[in-house]
């Protein structure tokens, strides 16, 4: 018999991933297979490997996601992966860079709020690398120097246009003082400078100086020690944290730089600009997840030992960060960070923006998250659970050879120190705790987003909060099934303005938010009310690839036959986008249906182009009706099948060094069966029991009831 059209479709989808960067051969990329579910499971494998094609990244921001939905699938994304937490920047404290692309605020955060956005100043004499702002902002180069004054160096009169103004240095000091100008040091909590040098001589040093409208001169009198660049003309970044010295506060108006002992060199000084702190203070956390589940799933020993300092630093600079062992949850006090919004808004309607605050914290980046952020601490809670875990796999397995670290942590920055997973786990426990008592509020059966640091706690129905709680294993039984009586419509929330059936309103996925808010925003986002409901994806839009934490919640909640119901409705709304060509031609304007963001405009619905996550949804296969979970040994097995289903296969597995096909059936029982030689053994857990995997091709065990 010919084959099917569906699977003719699946076979172009996968050859398509082969050849534009995904991983895959039809014949081992995975397939879900239920008996009597064939049309669905076929469109779930298209929707699979049409989303597979083009999930992944290094930025840190889809470290929780992406590397979680594809390293189990295919080769390339972990060849990726592993180079990719390799070579993540991590600076000298322990914060780990944001790597999206290149912005107009701190060079290790978020590429916005820029300074142009934020009543700063900046100076660029090359914008090589800034299509962003380029294209977003109007960003052109300056002809040097710049307004610039200029005392002990020349600026020769044509800049590179790769490296910006060229200084050669003339005298032992160098100064180089910015044009006036004036903003608040609140849009200004670093200063960020782009430079390099060549034959800067040994024993050279720099500083900067700041003017604050009121104080007379430049401050402080000592100036504050600036990193000198490479000296091999490489240009590297500095910010450089002036919120953190005595007496910064208030209108600044220039910054001075000065070089001393650079006789003879040539500075190069691509850009100066007043910085807002766009870091997230999720980075961490994700960055921790995301390299222990690539160790998880490669069983890499290589990639762990070089890894597992970096991630011990993570952990540890983020829960001194956050003062996180006394509050028992993440407090963000970073500038612009508290929670406050950036949009005053009176009672007549009109508006006061607010520079500086509101800054985002996370995935929902107009949204100021942040202050007592819970968002942040689930997070955190499931990456210290991780780290738990492979801590103590690394004491059950000495041979090896893991780095034990270094008790005494460098100057400035943390130890690597090994963790106590007992410590950790006892943590995690505190986390939890707090999180079920601090952000739930008992009016609206839910937990809220953040809590700002006037003590508001802010609320607009936000589901996704609410889901990955669940999922994560934040709530209790009795708030997760009380979440869901609020999501099915059993029970209406007043001021609400989505309600009932409305919520599913985009079908794909609950609405991100179920109250309208025009108020609560970074000051960039200034005119919220000009966008009807629905149209801001984090304003009652929604995002397709967050209906995995609803499928996930839903089955440890509500049961498998509840979750494969919402599965079903997902994948009938993507056999009707097929057959209309797809989503832009589904979504097209005339068609009223709602609007896609992605590819710059804004929108409501979050589908495709950049919103990769979208590939986590048949993760629900894999993690939930299967139950398969990658340990440092094997896997463990715990399936949840929908009581119509007989059994489930999802084939080509990826673990460690070997790839498997497993079957669950409702008898209990679970096979394991090697398409590919490894040269490892699996340890396997169903239940209670515990069995070995050889590690020939066509292996095969068998485990619980049959």
């Amino acid at each position: 018999m010919p084959p099917s059209r569906s699977v003719l479709r699946l076979a172009v989808l996968i050859a398509s991933v082969l050849l534009f960067g995904g991983a895959a051969t039809a014949d081992d990329f995975p397939r879900f297979v239920v008996p009597g579910e064939e049309r669905a499971m076929g469109l779930l494998d298209e929707f699979h490997a049409h989303h597979h094609a083009r999930a992944s990244s290094d930025c840190t921001l889809w470290d929780g996601w992406l590397p979680h939905a594809t390293l189990w699938a295919a080769e390339p994304p972990r060849q990726h992966y592993r180079a990719s937490f390799l070579r993540r920047r991590i600076d000298d404290e322990g914060y780990v860079a944001m790597q999206q692309h290149r912005g107009m605020a701190h060079s290790n955060g978020w590429p916005f709020p820029a300074w142009q956005q934020s009543t700063g100043s900046g100076w660029h004499f090359s914008v090589s690398g800034d299509e962003w702002a380029i294209q977003q902002l109007g960003l052109k180069a300056l002809v040097p120097p710049g307004g610039f004054a200029i005392e002990g160096a020349a600026a020769r009169p044509a800049a590179d246009p790769l490296r910006g103004m060229l200084l050669d240095v003339e005298a032992d000091r160098v100064s180089l003082t910015t044009p006036p100008f004036r903003c608040g040091t609140i849009v200004a909590p670093f200063a960020r400078i782009e430079w390099g040098a060549e034959k800067l001589p040994a024993g050279a040093s720099a500083r900067l100086r700041w003017q604050i409208e009121g104080q007379e001169g430049w401050q402080p009198a000592a100036g504050v020690p600036l990193p000198l660049p490479p000296a091999d003309g490489t240009l590297a970044y500095v910010d450089l944290p002036l919120y953190c010295q005595p007496g910064y506060g208030g209108l600044l108006t220039g910054y001075s730089i000065e070089i001393d002992g650079a006789r003879g060199a040539t500075v190069a000084l691509k850009s100066v600009i007043t910085a807002i702190d766009t870091r997230h203070p999720i980075t961490n956390a994700l960055f921790i997840r995301g390299s222990a589940e690539t160790f998880a799933w490669t069983g890499d020993l290589d990639f762990l030992r070089r890894s597992l300092p970096r991630m011990r630093r993570a952990a540890r600079w983020a829960l001194e960060e956050f003062d996180v062992r006394h509050e028992k949850h993440v407090v963000v006090r970073w500038v612009g960070h508290d929670g406050r919004t950036g949009l005053e808004v009176n009672p007549d309607g009109t508006k006061r923006l607010l520079p500086g605050l509101g800054v985002g914290n996370n995935y929902w980046d107009l949204l100021p998250f942040g202050g007592h952020d819970s968002l942040a601490t689930i997070y955190l809670t499931d990456a210290l659970a991780r780290l738990a875990d492979l801590e103590a796999a690394v004491a059950r397995h000495p041979e090896w050879m893991m780095p034990a670290g270094q008790e005494t942590p460098p100057a400035g920055g943390v130890t690597d120190a090994a963790f106590s997973p007992v410590d950790l786990r006892s943590l995690v426990a505190a986390l939890k705790a707090d999180f079920q008592s601090r952000f739930w509020d008992p009016a609206t059966g839910r937990f809220v987003g953040w809590i700002d640091a006037t003590g508001q706690a802010h609320d607009y129905g936000f589901t996704f909060v609410n889901l990955e709680a669940i999922a994560s294993g934040m709530a209790t039984p009795a708030q997760a099934r009380a979440i869901f009586a609020w999501l099915d419509g059993t029970r209406e929330i007043d001021g609400d303005t989505s309600r009932g059936a409305d919520i599913y309103r985009w079908r794909f996925a609950p609405r991100a938010t179920t109250k309208r808010n025009v108020e609560t925003y970074c000051w960039v986002w200034s005119g919220p009310e000009s966008i009807p409901w629905g149209g801001q994806v984090q304003d009652g839009g929604a995002v397709l690839g967050f209906s995995y934490h609803d499928l996930m919640a839903r089955l440890a909640t509500q049961g498998p036959d509840d979750a494969w119901q919402r599965l079903r409705a997902i994948i009938d709304w993507y056999a009707e986008v097929k057959e209309e060509g797809g989503y832009r031609k589904y979504y097209a304007p005339e068609k009223g249906r709602g609007t896609l963001q992605g590819g710059g405009p804004p929108g409501g619905l979050g589908i495709d182009e950049e919103f990769m996550e979208s590939v986590l949804v048949p993760q629900v296969m894999l993690d939930g009706f299967l139950g398969f979970e990658p340990t440092a040994e094997g896997c463990r097995i715990a399936p949840q099948l929908p009581s119509s289903w007989p059994e489930l296969t999802v084939t080509a597995i990826r673990i460690h060094d070997s790839q498997v096909d497993v079957t669950a059936r409702r008898d209990g029982s679970v096979t394991l069966r090697r398409r590919t030689a490894g040269t490892q053994r699996l340890a396997i857990e169903v239940g209670e029991t515990t069995t070995t995997l050889p590690p020939g091709d066509g292996a095969e065990v068998t485990l619980g009831n049959r």
